[in-house]
């Protein structure tokens, strides 16, 4: 798993396989405005991006993210 943040953006993504290929994705679903879910071709989850980050996860996680 890995975690990358945006600050301008304000997003994260956490990765459960990493690195995701190029049209590796075959399926997303928006959860509800700051979830969405990233499906591969076997419906196997592959990342999830969160939105509204800063207001959503611990400010440790965030900053961990941003050293890595």
């Amino acid at each position: 798993m890995k975690l990358e943040y945006d600050k301008e953006a304000d997003a994260a993504y956490i990765y459960l396989k990493f690195p995701i290929k190029a049209k590796e994705c075959e399926r997303t679903i928006e959860l509800n405005e700051d979830i969405i879910i990233d499906f591969d071709k076997t419906g196997k989850l592959i990342g999830i991006e969160i939105l509204n980050a800063s207001k959503v996860l611990n400010k440790r996680v965030i900053e961990g993210a941003i050293s890595a």
